[in-house]
C-alpha cells in the first residue's frame, strides 16, 4: 500500500476516534453580535479559529492528550464582544474551564501538559525544557518569513533565502535529537511549529524555490512524513485545496472562517 493511501486510510480511521474527545455545537464561526455560548461546568474549552495555525498548535496537544474539550470558533475580524471580554487581546487559542482561563498557545500547551499529564510532551530536565522553548520560541523568524512570501508571492528572492536559511537550524537539531525533535517520540517543539509545515505546499506551488531538497534538509522531510502520520496532526488537519482557499481570501482581505461548510458565505452565529 503506498503512503498516499496508508495516510488517507489513517486519516479517516484518527478523524472518527477524534469525535469521541472534541465536541461542538457548530463549527462556524461566532461574530459580533451572536449570543454568547453558555459553558457547563467542569467542561473545558477551545475558543479557536478552523485555519489558525496558532490555535492548531493548542488542537494539536489536546488530541495527543486525548483530552475532552469542547470548540468554539470565533470570527477574528468581527469578534464578539464576549470573546473581548474573556481574552482582551482578541486572538487564538484560548482556554477556559469554569472560572480559569489561558490564552496564547505557548502558555496554553504548557498548562495542558502540567494539567494532564498523560502523554507528557515537556521534558521532565529544566536545562532540555528550556533548549526546546529556545527552539519553538524563536520559530517565529520562520513564520514572520512564510507570511512575508505567502503574502507578496515571494517577490524578493533574499526573503526565500533567509527563510531557508532559518530552517536550516531546524535541520542540523533534528539530525541530532532523532526521527522528533523529542527523539523517538513527538515532544512540545514538534507539535509547536507543526502548522507552518503542514502549510508550506501552498508556498511551494507557487515558488518551487521555497521547497525543501533532500540534499539540504534530508531530516526534515523525513520528519514531515512521520508527523503526518501521527493521529493528532491528521485529525487536525486540512487539504491542500482549503488552506488554499482560506490563505486567498485572507490575502485579499476577506478571508471565509467558514469555508467549507454550508452556507459559509455568510456565518449568522
Amino acid at each position: 500500500m503506498s503512503f498516499q493511501h496508508r495516510l488517507f486510510s489513517l486519516l479517516r480511521n484518527q478523524t472518527r476516534q477524534a469525535e469521541k474527545y472534541t465536541t461542538m455545537a457548530t463549527q462556524k464561526a461566532y461574530v459580533q453580535g451572536s449570543k454568547f455560548v453558555e459553558l457547563a461546568p467542569g467542561i473545558l474549552r477551545l475558543y479557536s479559529m478552523r485555519f489558525c495555525p496558532y490555535a492548531q498548535r493548542t488542537r494539536l496537544v489536546l488530541e495527543h492528550k486525548r483530552i475532552p474539550y469542547e470548540t468554539v470558533n470565533i470570527h477574528l475580524r468581527k469578534k464578539p464582544d464576549w470573546f473581548l471580554q474573556i481574552n482582551p487581546i482578541g486572538l487564538v487559542p484560548v482556554l477556559q474551564k469554569d472560572d480559569k482561563i489561558v490564552y496564547e498557545s505557548a502558555v496554553c500547551n504548557d498548562y495542558l501538559d502540567d494539567v494532564y499529564p498523560q502523554n507528557k510532551l515537556n521534558p521532565t530536565d529544566s536545562y532540555q525544557k528550556a533548549k526546546d522553548r529556545q527552539l519553538y520560541e524563536t520559530f517565529s523568524n520562520v513564520t514572520s518569513l512564510f507570511m512575508k512570501i505567502a503574502v507578496t508571492h515571494g517577490e524578493n528572492p533574499k526573503v526565500i533565502q533567509r527563510f531557508l536559511k532559518e530552517l536550516d537550524r531546524y535541520e542540523a537539531e533534528l539530525k541530532k535529537r532523532g526521527k522528533f525533535f523529542g527523539g523517538d517520540k513527538v515532544c512540545m517543539v514538534d507539535f509547536m511549529i507543526w502548522p507552518w509545515f503542514e502549510r508550506l505546499p501552498l508556498l511551494n506551488q507557487v515558488l518551487p524555490e521555497t521547497r525543501l531538497s533532500q540534499d539540504r534538509f534530508p531530516s526534515l522531510l523525513a520528519w514531515t512524513r512521520e508527523m503526518h502520520l501521527l493521529p493528532a496532526v491528521q485529525s487536525t488537519m486540512y487539504d491542500f485545496k482549503t488552506h488554499r482557499a482560506f490563505m486567498d481570501g485572507l490575502r485579499d482581505g476577506n478571508p471565509d472562517y467558514d469555508y467549507g461548510l454550508a452556507d459559509s458565505a455568510s456565518s449568522k452565529l
